[in-house]
């Protein structure tokens, strides 16, 4: 290139010289234009996202109202039924009776759903506190069971509480763990027309270990395995049909088992049960235990 130069008459480098400045010109047009799109895709994308973080926002404090104003008109039904049940008022015939059982069973059905709400919405605008302490598995088998205890209706489901073995004491937010775990199986218990519903842990090593809740119920074909976690999802099924519910529980245990620094898991087939899991740290990461 040095050669060709120096044997071209000024003229011609005076051309190339006018050549090279034009391309110049015209890439640094483009980089100019490019430039101007890039911001402006910036700008656009920053608005969507405060649009975004605006709407979430709304959503969150228009479920915590609601969910609040609901509870007022809940408690009413379920306080009038309990009185109406326990004849305070009077007796009540066989049908009088059934029909209130079923007033009482959708007013409990109906508080769930709120409480769902609610907490979703603490979570989404975040405002979970995480209260760790120390505790046994031992005791909080011990308070579920005792929960669960008046629930179990159906003689043709067992609900087992496997004795844990060689889990060292836990240090985390035991309500939050508890709460994922009644998610677990109440969705298991609603599933399961018959045989077993299995509550376990164990230690799985490196400062992890896993609960699992397993059943014998009608299973989870895989093609639903990553939806079943999202907000508001429900699978089509005959039973699923018949039974209602907001299908936020196991979203919401998604969302309180990374508060604790842990996953969920589930292990399903159509017709053959299913196993849903949480791993956590035995001790909450960055909690300095007292």
């Amino acid at each position: 290139m040095a050669a060709e130069q120096a044997g071209a008459s000024p003229e011609e480098l005076a051309l190339r010289l006018a050549q090279s400045q034009r391309e110049a010109e015209e890439l640094r047009k483009e980089l100019e234009e490019t430039n101007r799109g890039v911001v402006a895709l910036y700008g656009e994308l920053e608005t969507q996202a405060e649009q975004l973080r605006q709407a979430n926002d709304l959503k969150s404090r228009f479920l915590a109202y609601m969910s609040h104003e609901f509870r007022t008109p809940i408690n009413s039904m379920r306080s009038i039924t309990r009185l109406l049940l326990d004849r305070i008022d009077g007796p009540l015939t066989e049908e009088q009776e059934k029909q209130v059982s079923f007033i009482q069973q959708n007013a409990i059905e109906f508080a769930e759903m709120v409480d769902d709400l609610l907490d979703l919405a603490k979570v989404e605008a975040g405002r979970v506190e995480i209260s760790p302490g120390w505790f046994e598995m031992v005791d909080l088998f011990s308070a579920l069971r005792g929960m669960f205890k008046p629930v179990l209706t159906n003689p043709a489901v067992s609900l087992v509480f496997q004795e844990p073995h060689d889990v060292p004491t836990l240090y985390t937010d035991d309500r939050k763990l508890s709460q994922i775990l009644r998610n677990f199986i109440s969705n298991a218990l609603k599933f399961t027309p018959k045989g077993e519903v299995r509550v376990s842990a164990r230690f799985i090593g490196e400062g992890m270990v896993t609960f699992s809740v397993a059943d014998s119920g009608i299973g989870i074909a895989p093609e639903f395995h990553q939806s079943i976690f999202q907000d508001f999802s429900q699978l089509q099924s005959p039973l699923q049909r018949r039974l209602r519910g907001t299908g936020l529980g196991l979203s919401l245990s998604k969302k309180l088992a990374l508060l604790l620094g842990g996953t969920v898991r589930l292990d399903s087939e159509a017709g053959k049960g299913s196993v849903f899991s949480v791993t956590i740290p035995v001790q909450l990461q960055g909690a300095k235990p007292e």
